[in-house]
């Protein structure tokens, strides 16, 4: 058996500078691609999230004869449980609804909130800005 001299043991810098640019090539790599995957899922969840308030917001109509006041009306009623975070702005109160002088049935007695959008001025992968979606 050899005895491993004082001066063998451990790395050299060339060694640990090696290694250091190797994980840095894989950050550049991996950064981006984690980024987009941030983005696109919440995209997803904006767009689910504006499918499920647009349903409750139909339902409330045809069932009430009368469009919601505010998103809070569809919690209070039961159609949803929560009013959902807007996934791009990070907050329950920035939705932004439209409100229509349209009456949708001929039964409605007044009108209300006939659409929601998010609340940011991003602009989604798509190119339209999320307050478009």
């Amino acid at each position: 058996m050899s005895r491993i001299r004082k001066q063998d043991a451990g790395f050299t810098l060339i060694e640990l500078m090696i290694v250091m640019a190797i994980i840095g090539v894989l950050a550049v790599i991996a950064v981006p691609k984690f980024t987009t995957a941030i983005k696109m899922a919440r995209e997803s969840v904006l767009k689910e999230d504006l499918h499920v308030m647009r349903a409750a917001i139909d339902s409330y109509t045809m069932d009430k004869q009368k469009a919601p006041q505010s998103l809070d009306d569809l919690v209070t009623d039961g159609y949803l449980k929560v009013v959902p975070e807007d996934p791009m702005t990070h907050g329950k109160d920035t939705w932004v609804t439209n409100t229509s002088d349209n009456m949708y049935s001929l039964d409605e007695t007044e009108p209300g909130i006939d659409d929601v959008h998010s609340g940011s001025e991003d602009t989604g992968s798509d190119g339209q800005p999320y307050s478009s979606w």
